[in-house]
């Protein structure tokens, strides 16, 4: 058996996650938890990051430092998970939906101006495969109409665009830590990233459940009380001290990855010269981190029986998302700006291969080997 994906894990996890659950602070915001932020803050030039149970839940941090509410109105693509959009239609915003370019899956930044209304609070772009969205032109079109730009980079660790980290070019960001992603915290977790300083303070009392706790902590105050809406979002130190095991070994594990995704390239790049695949695209200015290596076939027909014979062969290939704006909630909460061109159509040839830290050589070929022989017929 092929799996999927395989949860990194570099060796020194059990020792932290021991060490954590032997400390005083188990509950978060202890020694990993502050070790991992501050990683963060250094490596990628941002103001404060935060570390959060899930990217779902940094989204929804998000949505709070915007105060957004009924009426208001987002600007997301149709195509990525549901937490991009529950985040904002939980504090009752109306999500608009833009189709996106079929040579990344992203957003088309051409489309989101028109789609701007009196209503329109924030822009959402999602970097799908860890390949940036044309933030400049995004970041353009927010500073002109008075937006804030929320980046979902759930997919994005390690990822840049023009240079700059994916995460920290909008207002905030939010990286994912599932089991899925390049590293993780122990199955889920997230971070919020904070660029724009202005939210700073404010972040760290919603993320402890509207309180001053924080600060409290660092003695700046003598008591801590209730001072803003809020929630739960501080996770575990034993979700931190699994993430500090994979960020000591970042750059091992996106090197495995990387080689691993060029290894898919180099060996299917004569099936897409056929005409029978498309590989995956990335502009000019994009340096992608080896999430997924994706490609796309004719069409849904043609994916559902290729799916078939990789399960014959208990090889974990899968397609992604379903576009919520035909989805039974994106219907009630959301709304397609304009045609829907490219987001079902593109979404229903597109097929993702294994792709984890520790994958092997034979592993790859394996895969490989199995649409060659279907290239064949």
């Amino acid at each position: 058996m092929i799996h999927f994906n395989k949860p990194p894990r570099t060796g020194n996890e059990d020792k932290y996650v021991l060490e954590a659950m032997n400390s005083l602070k188990i509950s978060g915001d202890g020694a990993f938890g502050k070790r991992s932020q501050e990683w963060f803050e250094k490596r990628y030039g941002c103001p404060k990051t935060l570390l959060t149970p899930s990217c779902t839940h940094a989204l929804e941090m998000a949505a709070l430092l915007l105060d957004i509410k009924e009426g208001d109105e987002v600007i997301m693509p149709s195509y990525t998970f549901v937490s991009t959009a529950d985040a904002f239609a939980l504090r009752g915003a109306k999500i608009v939906f833009v189709d996106v370019r079929a040579e990344t899956m992203n957003m088309d930044e051409r489309l989101i101006e028109a789609a701007i209304t009196p209503k329109t609070r924030a822009i959402v772009p999602v970097h799908y495969a860890g390949v940036g969205c044309d933030m400049d032109v995004i970041m353009d079109i927010a500073n002109r109409h008075n937006l804030f730009v929320v980046e979902d980079a759930a997919q994005g660790f390690e990822a840049t665009y023009k240079g700059k980290p994916l995460g920290t070019i909008g207002h905030l960001g939010a990286f994912s830590f599932h089991e899925t992603k390049n590293v993780t915290s122990g199955g889920e977790g997230g971070l919020l990233l904070i660029n724009d300083e202005r939210f700073s303070q404010r972040a760290e009392i919603i993320r402890e459940k509207g309180t001053n706790r924080s600060q409290f902590f660092r003695g700046m105050v003598d008591k801590y009380g209730w001072m803003d809406i809020g929630s739960s979002y501080l996770p575990s130190e034993l979700q931190a001290a699994y993430l500090w095991g994979n960020l000591e070994e970042v750059d091992a594990i996106q090197n495995h990855r990387l080689n691993a995704w060029k290894m898919y390239y180099t060996q299917l790049e004569g099936l897409a010269k056929k005409g029978l695949i498309e590989l995956p695209f990335i502009p000019e200015g994009c340096v992608h981190n080896a999430h997924m290596f994706y490609f796309k076939v004719k069409d849904l027909e043609t994916r559902t029986a290729l799916l078939e014979q990789f399960k014959a062969q208990n090889i974990g290939a899968v397609f992604h998302y379903i576009p919520l704006h035909s989805a039974p909630a994106g219907l009630k909460y959301g709304r397609m700006f304009g045609e829907d061109v490219y987001t079902t159509k593109e979404s229903e040839r597109l097929v993702r291969l294994p792709l984890y830290y520790g994958i092997t050589h034979e592993e790859i070929d394996a895969v490989c080997d199995i649409l060659m022989k279907w290239s064949a017929c």
